[in-house]
């Protein structure tokens, strides 16, 4: 029984990993059952046994993925009252892990339609939490509060830290100092 239970546990690793690889090297619209069975050295009905259901597999390939990761810490940004300083942990936070997981990020971001509803909704309501957050603490009319909290979006999102950080090959810390700038110029206004 013993034995049974750690070859099953070691196939559905596996398999998690060869998800992982495929989700970042080909991307989650690119990652066929049939790649990741391939990959992971099983049969596609091995596969359905332990995962039956995309929406199984990509819940496990992402928790694989980001155990393996340092995850931002927003917990840590809500406890700065100051909203030019809490901008800038949390972006800065946020740029750490982009840069960390870039081609994996790359991927499911490029990829958002095609993940499974349930993943696509979590990760949309992730990015609005953050930006949320670091909206928080900045005070104005409702009308200056929209522009702010659009700003901060577009600064906390994936596509701009790459476009800024990546295509445009500006440093890290020049991207979180010119958001803040940015943001906070149009918070004094």
């Amino acid at each position: 029984m013993n034995r049974r239970a750690e070859q099953m546990d070691e196939t559905r690793r596996r398999i998690v990993e060869a998800a992982v690889e495929v989700h970042s090297t080909l991307g989650p619209a690119a990652a066929s059952i049939s790649a990741i069975a391939q990959r992971a050295g099983v049969t596609r009905l091995t596969l359905y046994r332990h995962f039956p259901d995309d929406t199984a597999l990509y819940a496990a390939c992402t928790a694989h993925w980001l155990a393996a990761q340092t995850p931002p810490d927003p917990g840590a940004w809500a406890a700065i009252a100051d909203p030019a300083e809490r901008l800038r942990t949390g972006l800065a936070d946020l740029y750490r892990f982009y840069r960390d997981g870039r081609q994996m990020l790359t991927n499911t971001y490029r990829d958002k339609a095609a993940l499974p509803e349930v993943h696509r909704a979590e990760l949309e309501e992730r990015d609005r939490q953050i930006a949320d957050l670091l909206a928080a603490p900045f005070e104005g009319t409702p009308e200056r509060r929209r522009l702010l909290r659009a700003l901060i979006g577009h600064a906390a999102a994936f596509g701009t830290w790459r476009s800024l950080c990546v295509d445009q090959q500006v440093s890290q810390a020049q991207a979180v100092d010119a958001m803040v700038a940015l943001i906070v110029h149009h918070a004094d206004q």
